[in-house]
């Protein structure tokens, strides 16, 4: 296939050759072997939300054992707390939702929106988000600040409009989006929407540019977030001594520079394991605990006593009006009660977590080991600028390709998060053509982890189940890099 002279006309080409797309993907999953008995039973990723990875055996058995006995849900939440203060300490304290989202949301609705009650019309608040990855998640709960942004998230989501993500805007909230200093937001994708590139970010000036931006507007500032992740693609790879990356402690001082709250989106991220509240200083971290932790789905949310105050009272379970430690009752966010199986699961998870973490970091280093054998198959022009990467807090490897475009010359196609929501991202679609359910793929970054048909019930990862998935996104990178010219 001929090269394009400009980069919308090879993402044209492409868009003109999905049928062809599809029947070579189609072949070589035949090629690969992949049986037909597995075909759309497994996959790349065991953490997303829409196609959860099988329960371990040892958290099946805690629900079906707790399930069965009588437990006050304010017994079983007062355990997670001490699960966690018995890593972080005293001064941490937790709450558990229905999901990471529902986290999200009554964290910022506690902490960083203006007051409804009152007379007269109430103030606007302001919370800065970085330029990064997944922003729909974290920054999509107040207007985008400034205005270039406003549309940023109008074709994300499976709705549109104010029933989309418009709707999870909070009262009188505002997000000031802060570009990241060293990312680019280059225009890639069938539907060609900036992407995030995020490996050359750096930190120490991307802080600076955040305190600009805070002290614009310190006098409605009322928080900072960032997500959890460690890897050079979501902008994290920049670490100190100890292997913590450097942003988030940065962002954290510029936090507590204002007496704000930093919170961390950890949502594919492990509690304990992975980012560390205490070693950054943040404030308060959310996790979607159906993804990396592999409990059922639900999500918990672990911070500071002094901020996990208004969000457990907001959740009904900080104490009784009458005067208690703890409670399961009504308040105003009772809608995102996770329920007696969600928490006998997370209490499972966690104390794997606590006690014996190789059970999820042990199926990692088997997997990088794969990925970098079968992505080292790639010709020689498509390997040059890989940057793959091992991450225990998402129980991932990531395989960044973003290096690949050098020195003018188009390198591996880049599809934009649109191009997901909207059905164009060919590193997705394609892979279901295969047999093989997809992962995160998307600007120039790619997310692997076990869990989906790739491990056994005691999460051990499965060596030809998982050669079979990467072989298939490998073929399939190699097949549209042909149709786009890059080969």
């Amino acid at each position: 296939m001929a090269s394009a002279k400009y980069k919308f006309q090879m993402y044209k080409q492409l868009q003109a050759n999905i049928p062809g797309i599809y029947a070579e993907a189609q072949k070589a999953a035949d090629e690969i072997g992949i049986p037909p008995g597995i075909r759309g039973k497994f996959g790349l990723t065991g953490a997303i939300s829409g196609c959860p990875a099988p329960l371990r055996k040892d958290i099946l058995a805690a629900g079906e054992k707790g399930a069965a006995e009588v437990i006050p849900l304010a017994q079983l939440t007062d355990e997670i707390r001490e699960i966690v203060k018995d890593v972080y300490g005293d001064e941490y304290d937790a709450a558990s939702t229905s999901t990471c989202e529902a986290g999200l949301w009554v964290t910022f609705d506690s902490l960083f929106s203006p007051p409804m009650m009152g007379r007269g019309d109430n103030y606007r608040a302001r919370y800065l988000a970085p330029y990064e990855k997944h922003l729909h998640h974290q920054g999509s709960y107040g207007r985008p600040f400034p205005s270039r942004f406003k549309d940023l998230f109008a074709d994300r989501g499976s709705t549109a409009g104010e029933l989309g993500f418009y709707g999870k805007r909070q009262n009188n909230l505002d997000t000031v989006i802060v570009p990241l200093a060293g990312a680019r937001y280059d225009v890639h994708g069938i539907k060609y929407h900036p992407v995030i590139l995020l490996t050359g970010v750096d930190a120490e000036a991307s802080a600076a540019r955040a305190a600009f931006h805070a002290d614009i507007h310190k006098s409605m500032l009322t928080g900072i977030t960032s997500l959890g992740y460690e890897t050079p693609g979501y902008g994290y790879g920049e670490k100190d001594a100890d292997g913590v990356p450097v942003l988030p402690k940065l962002l954290a001082r510029l936090a507590h520079k204002y007496d704000i709250p930093y919170v961390v989106d950890n949502a594919w991220g492990l509690p304990f394991v992975g980012f560390d509240p205490v070693k950054t200083d943040t404030d308060v971290v959310v996790y979607s605990m159906d993804k990396a932790a592999g409990a059922a789905t639900s999500g918990l949310i672990i911070g500071k006593e002094e901020y996990m105050v208004p969000i457990r009272r907001a959740l009904g379970m900080h104490g009784d009006r009458y005067g208690t430690t703890a409670s399961y009752g009504k308040a105003a966010y009772v809608t995102f009660d996770p329920g007696k199986e969600a928490l006998l699961s997370q209490i499972q998870a966690l104390k794997v977590l606590r006690d014996n973490p190789q059970v999820l970091t042990k199926p990692v280093d088997a997997l990088e080991k794969i990925v970098t054998e079968e992505f080292d198959r790639l010709p020689t022009g498509l390997k040059d600028g890989l940057v793959i990467s091992k991450s225990y807090n998402s129980t991932a490897v990531e395989v960044n390709y973003e290096g690949t475009w050098q020195d003018g010359k188009p390198g591996i196609p880049i599809f934009s998060i649109e191009d997901m929501y909207a059905g164009s991202n060919i590193f997705q679609t394609g892979m279901s053509r295969m047999g093989v359910i997809p992962t995160v793929a998307y600007d120039g970054n790619i997310y692997i982890s076990p869990g989906l048909g790739t491990c056994d019930p005691d999460g051990r990862l499965l060596e030809q189940e998982t050669r079979w998935a990467v072989q298939a996104l490998v073929r399939l990178i190699e097949i549209t890099c042909r149709y786009a010219g890059v080969l």
